[in-house]
């Protein structure tokens, strides 16, 4: 079995995660978890979006985030960013790299963003030039590639050709968003080798979600094809907004302790990211939504 020494974990907690969590989250709660994930060996941190704050209102203090926090030598801050004011506000920040995002899914663009794939994409175009000008690297999101919570089934050819768009505009990687959870193994390997046709798989990203208790399974897949980097939540923040009660983002901590078992480098501390995990959960008022650290915490 082919599978790589290193892979990278792209924490999504602080924004994907805590955007999802229900009550407010006070801005010292928020500085503790990106320090104590930093501090855990964690080395790309999606620190918070520059979204309307009526849309996203967990996110309205992104700009007090990024001015705030402290930095770590070798640990990248990004910031998801809709459109080209919010790519200016987050550049202003301080942040080191920015997100942008479309689905493969019409349905889920229209309901989500309130226009369609093509509309989403052109909506870019003003950032990703403001990008190429300031030298400030892009990643791309493709929501809804194993399903849809409107359409269900979501072809390969689809995300295929959303994941083009992004890299031709100038995205130096994708991340493949399994959004409501419900992809497996096959339907996972039946996408990847489609993709891994047209694309590198340095250029890609899974981010799976666990809502069906699949995204262990579908991240070993993705592995096994070669993909390198990971999306993660600590402590599984963030619930899955298309299934109630719903476990979303999958907890890092798990891919953590799968990947040492497999002997896969990922230069993260267990221990430290557990107690990462515990923390915001505690500051949360819930239990923390990992697996490994509850059995940890039992032992």
């Amino acid at each position: 079995m082919n599978l790589p020494q290193r892979v990278t974990i792209v924490e999504v907690g602080p924004r994907d995660g805590l955007q999802n969590e229900p009550g407010s989250i006070n801005l010292a709660a928020k500085l503790q978890l990106l320090e104590d994930l930093a501090n855990s060996g964690l080395t790309v941190l999606e620190a918070g979006s520059f979204v309307n704050p009526k849309w996203i209102p967990q996110m309205a203090d992104s700009e007090s985030v990024f001015q705030q926090v402290r930095r770590h030598e070798g640990v990248r801050y990004s910031a998801l960013t809709p459109n080209l004011k919010g790519f200016e506000r987050a550049l202003a920040a301080g942040a080191d790299e920015v997100a942008v995002f479309a689905a493969a899914s019409e349905s889920f663009s229209h309901k989500n963003i309130n226009c369609d794939i093509g509309a989403s994409l052109k909506r870019f175009e003003d950032v990703m030039a403001a990008a190429r000008d300031t030298n400030t690297p892009v990643r791309g999101y493709v929501s809804c590639v194993l399903g849809c919570p409107y359409e269900g089934h979501i072809t390969p050819e689809a995300v295929a050709g959303v994941t083009a768009a992004l890299l031709d505009m100038g995205c130096y990687e994708v991340s493949l968003g399994d959004t409501i959870g419900t992809g497996t193994a096959g339907s996972m390997a039946t996408l990847l080798d489609t993709l891994l046709t047209r694309f590198g798989p340095q250029q890609l990203a899974v981010h799976c979600h666990d809502t069906y208790g699949q995204a262990l399974a579908n991240i070993l897949v993705a592995l096994q094809h070669g993909i390198t980097t990971i999306d993660a939540s600590v402590a599984g923040l963030g619930g899955c907004p298309y299934a109630s009660g719903a476990s979303g983002n999958v907890a890092t901590e798990d891919v953590v302790y799968m990947l040492n078992g497999m002997g896969i480098e990922s230069g993260i501390d267990l221990e430290k990211l557990v107690a990462a995990g515990n923390s915001i959960s505690t500051a949360l008022g819930k239990q923390t939504s990992s697996r490994v650290a509850r059995a940890l915490i039992a032992a």
